[in-house]
């Protein structure tokens, strides 16, 4: 089966991950993971990207964004990879590729899904079992949403400011939203579009979404079409 053209649509939030070879580590190191934010902090400003959320995991990190132009999440993407494979080559002795294949994303209709991708991608840590209360995460955007710094990679998406008039008002909500969680329904919904490049927009706005990306936005009807009637 052919491969579907990588998705990038511009103006429109996505939900990426970009996972690494079975056996291999995103990061070995804390230096490694600077380095990796650094990257995508450069590279966002280069080819117009906004990050509005991110986490990096040991072997896979994921990212909430909006890219200006339709190729901007490509471009974006094969930047990240050139600089920082090939630091973390050189770093640790070694050769090759690190990426297993290139990154899945979805494009997200910003009013139901864009706070709950937020979500989504900073509790990955506490889903994944870590110990370590959510605003001490440093490698993901969460110490940024809950007031504890102010991270310059992170660009907020005007569905997070409209969380509250002020900062205080929206750190208080959004700790509230990252306790509540989401409903396992919802988790499955936003990995299962992801991984499959299938978008999560409403039906009116499709064939507009589809039109920009050239491509299929959504999954064939299962079965046979149906038979229209003979014309009288």
């Amino acid at each position: 089966m052919a491969r579907l053209p990588r998705l990038g649509v511009a103006a429109w939030p996505h939900l990426v991950v970009q996972g690494v070879h079975d056996g291999q580590s995103l990061a070995r190191d804390d230096v490694d993971r600077a380095l990796l934010l650094d990257t995508l902090r450069e590279a966002s400003r280069t080819h117009g990207v906004s990050i509005h959320a991110y986490c990096l995991a040991p072997d896979h990190f994921h990212l909430l964004l909006t890219p200006e132009q339709d190729s901007s999440l490509s471009l974006f993407m094969q930047a990240v990879g050139r600089r920082y494979v090939s630091a973390y080559n050189r770093r640790h002795g070694r050769s090759g590729g690190l990426w297993a294949g290139r990154y899945r994303a979805t494009v997200l209709d910003p009013v139901p899904y864009l706070l709950d991708a937020m979500v989504w991608i900073e509790t990955h840590g506490q889903r994944a079992g870590g110990a370590s209360p959510l605003q001490d995460d440093a490698w993901s955007s969460v110490r940024h949403h809950l007031g504890r710094c102010s991270d310059p990679l992170v660009s907020d998406h005007a569905s997070f400011w409209s969380l509250g008039n002020t900062p205080f008002e929206r750190e208080a909500v959004w700790r509230q939203r990252l306790e509540e969680g989401l409903p396992a329904q919802r988790v499955r919904a936003l990995a299962d579009a992801m991984h499959k490049g299938w978008a999560l927009v409403s039906e009116a706005a499709l064939p507009t979404v589809e039109a920009a990306a050239g491509r299929r936005l959504a999954p064939r009807p299962r079965g046979r079409p149906r038979k229209q009637p003979d014309a009288p």
